[in-house]
């Protein structure tokens, strides 16, 4: 089963959901995993994109958006589809609704940050994977 965590930046941290994206998916590609960012759209897509390249100066994590890159030889790929179907280890998701194929993934990973409509579609999905029977973690970020 999907382990699903939220991961809330608190009231006065710095950055907003993108950049703690960043953060997870940092993370996850330093412990060996393989990571799918999805985007509801392609302008977020391309925001996220250009995001990775320059968020930290002593940073570098390979990554592209599915279509441009050669997604078996990029550990961090970008979707708006959930292709590739392959990929299944960990989903971060930046679309406010829930994502038909998380259930594939083994972790899938919900950046919110303090923005009301964010925290809002964020509630709304808890409640569904939680409706659903999964287990739901929330960590605050500062």
């Amino acid at each position: 089963m999907t382990r699903i965590d939220f991961y809330v930046l608190a009231d006065g941290a710095t950055g907003d959901r993108l950049t703690l994206a960043c953060r997870i998916a940092e993370r996850a590609y330093a412990d060996g995993r393989r990571v799918l960012i999805h985007c509801p759209d392609a302008s977020l897509a391309r925001q996220i994109d250009r995001l990775l390249w320059t968020w930290r100066e002593d940073s570098f994590l390979p990554h592209g958006l599915v279509g441009e890159t050669d997604a078996a030889l990029t550990p961090v790929l970008i979707s708006t589809d959930g292709e590739p179907a392959a990929e299944d280890q960990v989903l971060i998701n930046l679309s406010p609704e829930v994502p038909e194929f998380f259930a594939r993934f083994e972790r899938l990973c919900e950046p919110l940050d303090q923005d009301p409509l964010i925290l809002k579609a964020g509630r709304s999905r808890w409640k569904y994977y939680r409706d659903c029977g999964y287990d739901v973690n929330h960590h605050e970020v500062r």
